[in-house]
């Protein structure tokens, strides 16, 4: 099987097949010189990370740790700074420093970093000005600005894209190797504004207790406690712009397999599963591990097809299987799928990802969630999960480092005349930092009642 696959796969061999959510390039000869520099570009990141991050989902999927995959909903090239990624970063760990304490098993960081730069759209084009131009879909393919001539795509953009992401990947990797993370000083990840949550006296205890343990370790074991100053954090992004991931995927020394070496983990949008698309074509050939994003409208025939089309030799770790149904039709849709997924022997990472089935327009014409329906999905995919006798074991989260007013409701009760104070998002609405906060402590909250 992997046999014939090497002879009928290549990184470029999706462009015989239709291809979604990515528009054509005007200028053709620009896009060839664009991807022909990104192929020759050194990679982000290592197949030896990709390996190692692929183990660690392999004991996730054993019910062993913790998936939490978090971060900007679409990244912008004018905010690669210091500031944004510090916050970025800050709030993940926070968050799963949060997750760690009260979990008691081992939480893999998964960021939506260092790439998610593209986003699918459900319309090609919309009017402005009596005019139709590209609809934005992300720094990697065309501007913001609402404009001809900066909605369209721009095959520059693929090298600006790279870029970009080096150096946030590099950034993000002195912060954690450098004792940003360091469990000695948990006091410091404190954000002020966590005075203000209702779950702040537990949170005080949690860093006190921590704090204790370590200490106490260090004086009975000066160097045992050392490699905590280091944390792994691995990235993620939709792989959308198949020229963007098609050109950085190769074959490494010493090994037989494709990698895509600009993030660790790649996943398949809900927009692009059609299994004789080009997404599913390009996927199926690389050793990445690969996120399955699964909503209506769908079916559990094809949803099965593609997790063997992706995984045919049912590697553990390979497939993180992502539903997103919307608080509504989840008790509806998601046990069916858990009993045709374990009929098959299939040992994926169960995910949920709570985010984009609740989107709905506010009174005030704002893009928003409400906090509670994110929650509300989540309870209801434990409970599914407990009854099933399956294991939930992760979250993907869309959230920022920052204070934005993106999502209603969350301990503070912000309401949808509060979105206009610090709306910033360049799609969909995220969980700002004390919401992020908060929703940590409650899927620690519900996995504890199903699995503890």
């Amino acid at each position: 099987m992997e046999d014939t696959l090497q002879k009928n796969w290549a990184p470029t061999s999706w462009l015989e097949k239709p291809v979604k959510q990515l528009p054509a390039y005007p200028n053709q000869k620009e896009l060839e010189d664009s991807f022909k520099t990104l192929q020759k570009l050194p990679p982000l990141v290592t197949s030896w990370e990709i390996e190692a991050l692929k183990n660690k989902l392999a004991q996730v999927s054993a019910g062993k740790s913790f998936l939490l995959q978090a971060g900007d909903c679409a990244e912008s090239f004018s905010l690669t700074n210091s500031p944004k990624i510090v916050n970025t970063v800050k709030v993940l760990l926070q968050t799963s420093f949060i997750l760690i304490h009260e979990l008691g098993v081992p939480v893999v960081r998964l960021g939506r970093i260092a790439g998610q730069y593209a986003k699918p759209r459900s319309k090609d084009f919309e009017e402005v000005d009596g005019e139709m131009i590209h609809n934005y879909r992300g720094d990697l393919i065309n501007g913001f600005e609402p404009n001809k001539e900066a909605r369209t795509p721009d095959p520059q953009r693929l090298i600006e894209g790279y870029h970009k992401a080096a150096l946030t990947l590099n950034f993000v990797r002195a912060l954690a190797d450098e004792g940003f993370a360091d469990l000695h000083h948990p006091e410091q990840w404190e954000l002020d504004f966590m005075k203000n949550n209702e779950y702040y006296k537990e949170y005080e205890a949690m860093v006190e207790s921590i704090t204790k343990a370590v200490k106490f370790v260090d004086a009975i074991s000066p160097d045992r406690f050392s490699s905590f100053q280091k944390v792994d954090i691995y990235t993620s992004h939709e792989a959308l712009n198949l020229y963007y991931d098609s050109a950085q995927t190769r074959k490494v020394p010493r090994k037989t397999d494709f990698y895509n070496l600009s993030s660790h983990m790649v996943w398949l949008g809900n927009r692009t599963r059609e299994l004789d698309g080009a997404h599913v074509e390009y996927l199926k050939g690389i050793a990445n591990p690969i996120g399955i994003k699964v909503g209506p409208p769908y079916t559990i025939d094809d949803t099965l097809k593609l997790i063997e089309e992706l995984n045919p030799t049912h590697e553990a770790g390979k497939i993180v299987l992502i539903t997103r149904f919307g608080k509504s039709v989840i008790e509806d849709e998601l046990p069916g799928l858990i009993q045709a997924v374990r009929r098959e022997g299939f040992p994926v990472v169960w995910s949920s990802d709570p985010m984009h089935g609740n989107t709905f327009s506010s009174s005030n014409n704002y893009k928003t969630r409400n906090f509670d329906h994110i929650l509300q999905e989540i309870k209801s995919a434990f409970a599914i999960h407990r009854a099933e006798g399956s294991y939930l074991g992760s979250v993907h989260l869309e959230l920022t480092g920052d204070n934005v007013t993106e999502c209603v409701g969350g301990a503070k009760g912000l309401n949808e005349d509060g979105l206009d104070h610090n709306y910033e998002t360049f799609c969909d609405p995220r969980l700002n930092y004390e919401q992020s906060l908060e929703m940590a402590f409650l899927v620690a909250k519900e996995w504890k009642q199903s699995y503890s």
